[in-house]
């Protein structure tokens, strides 16, 4: 096992055992209702650290202002996570998580592959807006250490690989115009990525609709004129649309109201 390995399991199990109970201990109700504390503890502390990282850039953020922001002495910010890097991290790996499930969707599907595309863009947008895990999953991995960079490097890869082999499928078959898959597939994902750059909470549009048209862009720049591709259903009323749950990787439900 590397030192990246190591490392790796020293920043995803360590947070888990900070805040489990010990694996010889049943998981009564008391402790099912520490566990849940302990995950709205640790999504306030993103949160926090979201605004820090918006406000500050994260090279200037420091642990003392995320402990400021969510309302906790730096000892206790300590005993969820160790450091910044080790919130950026798990930020962008479970954003990468998500978007790796929805490829493995698409993947498995056996639909039209501009509407698995098209699902799959959709999903990838709207984890990039996630108000926790999407405000750092943009952030540049540079600002990572070398072991924590490189599993993020690596599962950023295998994504990449997976919605090419997706968009050459659609080649072969007749569905998507016939051009360089690589290439193809990182101006989609490029389209899909700079959501995260000019998107706005405040703004008119929820992070449903916008992804629902970005999807539409991004999908309409891969088909064949003669293919019908995929569109967004029309917009809801404003007043329906305002608020909406979110759930996160944490599996903690969050009442959002946000638009663009």
């Amino acid at each position: 096992m590397g030192f990246s390995e190591v490392r790796r399991e020293s920043v995803a199990e360590g947070m888990a055992r900070r805040s489990a109970a010990p694996v010889s201990e049943p998981m009564t109700i008391g402790r099912q209702r520490i566990r849940r504390r302990a995950d709205a503890r640790r999504l306030e502390i993103l949160r926090a650290a979201a605004r820090v990282f918006g406000e500050r850039g994260f090279a200037a953020a420091g642990m003392r202002e995320i402990a400021h922001a969510a309302d906790l002495s730096a000892a206790n910010l300590y005993h969820y996570f160790r450091g910044k890097d080790e919130i950026l991290f798990f930020c962008q790996e479970q954003s990468l998580e998500r978007m790796l499930a929805a490829l493995a969707e698409a993947r498995k599907g056996h639909g039209d592959i501009t509407e698995r595309l098209h699902g799959l863009a959709r999903a990838h947008v709207l984890c990039l807006l996630d108000e926790v895990f999407g405000s750092a999953a943009h952030l540049e991995v540079d600002a990572l250490p070398p072991a924590l960079r490189d599993v993020i490097v690596g599962k950023r890869d295998a994504y990449e690989r997976g919605v090419r082999a997706l968009v050459m499928r659609g080649i072969r078959a007749g569905y998507l115009r016939r051009t360089e898959a690589t290439v193809a597939t990182r101006a989609f994902l490029g389209a899909l990525n700079w959501t995260a750059q000019w998107f706005r909470p405040d703004g008119s549009l929820t992070p449903d609709r916008v992804a629902d048209l970005v999807s539409d862009y991004a999908i309409n720049g891969l088909v064949l004129a003669d293919h019908k591709a995929v569109s967004a259903p029309p917009a809801k009323s404003r007043a329906a649309r305002k608020t909406r749950a979110t759930v996160t990787p944490l599996g903690i439900a969050a009442g959002r109201h946000v638009s663009s």
